[in-house]
């Protein structure tokens, strides 16, 4: 379980390297859980062996052409890479205010920028794009993606933090649909490798905060 927050508890589940369909049908069991008041909210903190997933937003042109196999899921947003070396976060949340979908997702860019500037890296918002950017001299980076969905007052899917992943994975789509940007890593701005079990204390510290903020607690 994670830290008891403002009288309340986020419960904390690492499940490591985990099949996304896998994790998918879990998140959506702890949904339900959440949704009838069964179970705290949860945060799903793992990372999956190489995987696209396409929003609902995803057009047929966004999709790898070489037959590389793509999940739909119903989150916002397009298509996106996931594999090792990402540190993916499923917050799964009953809202205070069951339609600030937007302010939720601010609060878990918040927290994610307060991550990477633990590392020396600065991480900004990027109007109405979400995740968390680097916007400098060499151009606007995403370092961290965003993709939520909201039923029953409660969140589901969330985000994804690279931290050392083979980038590879990025090239055979166009991350988020965005054509005008490029993606990067912990490790490509540090310049050296940095590894999950560094980051993830750091994500649990800061996710607990920004979900503090939105999250409604019931008793159980």
């Amino acid at each position: 379980m994670g830290p008891t927050i403002s009288g309340a508890t986020i419960a904390l589940t690492r499940q490591g390297l985990v099949d996304y369909q896998i994790a998918l049908e879990s998140q959506r069991r702890i949904h339900d859980e959440v949704a009838a008041g069964s179970r705290p909210n949860t945060l799903i903190l793992l990372e999956h062996p190489s995987v696209y997933t396409a929003g609902r937003r995803t057009e047929a042109h966004e999709r790898p052409l070489d037959g590389t196999p793509v999940i739909d899921v119903d989150r916002g947003g397009k298509i996106t890479w996931h594999g090792e070396g990402q540190l993916v976060g499923y917050p799964i949340v009953r809202l205070k205010n069951r339609n600030e979908v937007v302010g939720f997702v601010r609060e878990i860019e918040s927290g994610l920028i307060k991550v990477v500037e633990e590392f020396g890296i600065k991480g900004e918002q990027y109007c109405d794009r979400s995740g968390v950017w680097l916007r400098d001299e060499k151009g606007d980076r995403k370092i961290a993606a965003i993709g939520i969905r909201v039923a029953k007052g409660v969140t589901m899917h969330g985000f994804a933090l690279n931290v050392n992943p083979d980038m590879s994975g990025f090239n055979r789509i166009v991350p988020c649909g965005l054509i005008d940007t490029s993606v990067t890593s912990m490790a490509i701005e540090l310049g050296r490798n940095i590894s999950i079990e560094e980051v993830a204390p750091v994500v649990e510290k800061y996710m607990y905060e920004s979900l503090s903020r939105v999250a409604e607690f019931i008793e159980l």
